[in-house]
């Protein structure tokens, strides 16, 4: 083997390996992040730890390749394990040798994903390892991007400007990779002063940074194919303020299972769900989350859960103190899907039977989130035809509630802290506009009430809102100052996260809105004293609805609807009086006046974090500073040649370097009188500065050879007499020091 060929085999697991891992890590999640719109949420996150662990184990393990595949593989499995029991896709009960049969049932389709990220970033690193075959390989990704950017409704420009970032990056590694091998020499001066190219690197990216936040946004000339295509059918597409297209969305309304990407619009789907029959009428609660991301609700971090049966009392961890009704709901569905939870009013307190059974097939349930889980066989699942279920809602006493303050309610009931997450770059113009409008409050359940009604009164409820509008990258932030209007999960969003922006605990919650009353609800029929009544409420996709959910201490979770239009039923009641049995005639909450205030729409800001800006800012004002001192000889005679009227001759800068360290020394205290002569001065100075004395006559000697000599004067002379001023100026400091 060549010597070349052998440092190129000692260099396979070097820094230029590590740095090959990265950009093509980097690429590879710009393809996560187009495929995440159609994978779900479990699948996205299996394939991003896939290729994050195989990346490290890469890099760290000093074994040779076989061993390490063994151990990539065995961390493949416990990945595959860890997400599916964290997206409840597998529960583990029952023996060793049980749970490895779910396991392994459940492996399929989520195995297939990981292997072939695995096998993609292996073939990559091993493939891809000349410059040649890093351009064809960035450029099929790049031509592969720009297709699915023209020809679907997927914008992917910032994911083709990372692929050529990355790219930039894996050429320069594969640059300095190759100078490596070929000037060994060389190499070592290089990385002996390593600033020297971090900061001309950090100086370039800076300059596109602040040039990409100052860029005016130019509308695009040509129309992209998949417009064109579009328009042509008679589709619409219209662009977004930030410049990717948004397309009308083509969804259907439902329960969806996705929502860390809310937004957008949708068409109302009336094909029946479920039917309820019931003494009261109720929003129909499924899921709960409280992880908010910026773009929607993140469903990672699931509390645990414990294995129930139909007619086991269900514990809720907050459950709250307050006289509660129980409701009882017997719900038929009207369709064949298949469904994560049972749907129940309020806070279910027991399942009393499934089919028609007090049997069941296994049920989980989540007493932090008051959710029960239903496991089906993906495989062939199959969701409960019918099922029974007691619910316990709770009963509010308004006035007392209205007076309670914080110290009253959490002190001694406080809940999780994730209840009050706001992400690190929560926008603050959404925080102080919570603290404006509950500014005149004093307690919890008045500021919920002052955004409640706020967003009630201020915002138009529409299920095709206009994106057009959107400039902030943060959903909340964008309904609230740019678009203005939105559907149901816009508003409980907003209203959660004001909520929290205020201190006060609360979740988003996603299920069903009541429905309408069934025709062959008897709603005639004598009521015999103390009997409940019985309705029939028919559910359909169009009912598919969010709201919000706010802890108040011993009053537990309480239901808010933010949403115009909407009516959540709550049972109230003044105090010393019995709870209404009819429903229809429940009293409406009364909401708190508050002078209407509309904040006006702000500059568009960039999707950059500002902290990069400001960096980049300051790394350029350094730069400029920095320059201007490494070239403050040039200024200095650039002044000069202005004031001649042309560029000064090696002579005359001696002479200005003179005048100026002459000006210096008389700072010092060396002063000079009328009559002398230099030399005259430099011998009286050199008896009061002996230390400087060799210095001093150093450049006088440098002044008088200039002055007098025949000799010509070259450009060495005068940057002479500047280094042997400079060498004056540092004995004169330590002499006086």
């Amino acid at each position: 083997m060549s010597t070349k060929g052998k440092e190129l085999a000692a260099g396979r697991r070097s820094w230029y390996h590590a740095a090959s891992l990265l950009w093509i890590f980097l690429i590879g999640m710009q393809w996560i992040s187009f495929t995440q719109e159609s994978w779900y949420t479990e699948t996205t996150s299996l394939v991003l730890w896939t290729l994050a662990a195989v990346s490290i184990l890469e890099v760290i393990l000093p074994f040779k390749i076989m061993v390490r595949t063994i151990i990539k593989a065995a961390v493949l499995v416990y990945i595959l394990h860890k997400t599916l029991i964290d997206y409840t896709v597998y529960i583990p009960y029952g023996t060793l040798t049980e749970r490895t049969e779910q396991f392994i049932l459940h492996l399929t389709p989520y195995i297939w994903f990981s292997l072939c990220a695995w096998v993609m970033l292996e073939a990559a690193l091993r493939l891809v390892n000349t410059t040649r075959r890093i351009l064809v390989f960035l450029g099929i990704n790049i031509i592969s991007m720009g297709i699915l950017d023209s020809f679907t409704q997927i914008p992917l420009w910032i994911e083709i400007a990372w692929v050529m970032f990355a790219g930039m990056g894996w050429l320069v590694c594969q640059h300095f990779r190759n100078f490596q091998l070929q000037y060994p020499q060389g190499w070592k001066r290089i990385i002996r002063y390593p600033y020297k190219i971090l900061a001309n690197i950090a100086i370039i990216f800076s300059l596109i940074i602040v040039a990409s936040v100052n860029m005016p946004e130019v509308p695009p000339t040509l129309t992209d194919p998949y417009t064109a295509w579009r328009n042509y059918t008679g589709s619409s597409a219209s662009q977004t303020g930030n410049g990717t297209l948004d397309i009308p969305a083509a969804t259907e309304s439902g329960y969806s299972r996705e929502d860390n990407q809310l937004g957008g619009g949708f068409n109302f789907d009336y094909t029946p769900v479920m039917s309820v029959t019931t003494n009261e009428r109720s929003y129909w609660r499924g899921e709960t989350r409280a992880e908010y991301t910026g773009t929607g609700w993140d469903d990672r971090g699931r509390s645990a859960t414990e294995d129930v049966e139909a007619g086991q009392a269900l514990e809720n961890d907050e459950p709250g103190n307050v006289s509660t009704k129980q409701v009882t709901q017997k719900v038929t569905m009207l369709n064949d899907n298949v469904y994560p939870i049972l749907f129940g009013a309020y806070s279910i307190s027991e399942v009393t039977s499934v089919n028609g059974e007090a049997n069941s097939d296994r049920m989980l349930w989540n007493p932090e989130q008051a959710e029960l889980h239903v496991v089906t066989d993906r495989q062939q699942p199959q969701y409960p035809k019918t099922y029974t279920i007691v619910s316990e809602a709770p009963v509010i006493v308004e006035d007392e509630l209205r007076t309670k303050s914080f110290d009253d309610l959490y002190t001694s009931n406080p809940t999780d802290d994730m209840y009050l997450q706001l992400p690190s770059r929560f926008p603050d113009r959404v925080t102080d506009l919570a603290a404006e409008i509950t500014a005149s409050a004093n307690t919890p359940y008045e500021k919920v009430a002052l955004l409640q009604n706020y967003l009630q009164q201020n915002f138009d409820y529409t299920n095709n809102p206009d994106l057009s509008r959107k400039v902030s990258s943060d959903f909340v932030e964008g309904f609230l100052f740019d678009i203005r209007e939105g559907y149901c999960d816009y508003f409980s969003t907003a209203l959660v996260m004001m909520a929290r922006s205020e201190g006060i605990p609360a979740r988003w919650v996603k299920g069903y809105a009541p429905g309408q009353l069934s025709l062959n609800s008897d709603m005639q029929a004598p009521r015999q004293p103390g009997a409940e009544i019985e309705t029939t409420y028919t559910v359909t996709n169009a009912d598919a609805h969010s709201w919000a959910e706010v802890y108040f201490g011993e009053y537990g979770w309480i239901p808010v609807e933010a949403t115009p239009g909407f009516d959540m039923p709550l049972l109230t009641e003044q105090p010393n009086v019995q709870p209404v049995d009819e429903p229809e005639e429940q009293p409406e909450e009364e909401p708190v006046k508050e002078e209407e205030k509309t904040p006006a729409p702000e500059q568009a800001s960039s999707s950059i974090p500002a902290f990069v800006i400001w960096a980049a800012g300051a790394i350029i004002v350094l730069w400029v500073a920095y320059m201007f001192w490494r070239n403050r000889l040039s200024l200095r005679f650039f002044v000069l040649r202005l004031r001649t009227g042309g560029p000064l001759t090696p002579e005359q800068k001696v002479v200005a370097e003179t005048e100026r360290w002459i000006r210096y020394a008389k700072r010092k205290g060396l002063t000079r009188s009328g009559d002398e002569t230099l030399r005259e001065s430099v011998t009286r100075w050199s008896q009061a500065k002996p230390a400087a004395a060799a210095t001093l006559h150093e450049l006088l000697a440098k002044f008088e050879q200039t002055r007098y000599s025949p000799a010509s004067v070259t450009a060495d002379d005068w940057k002479a007499v500047y280094q042997t001023a400079s060498k004056l100026r540092k004995e004169l400091k330590a002499e006086r020091a």
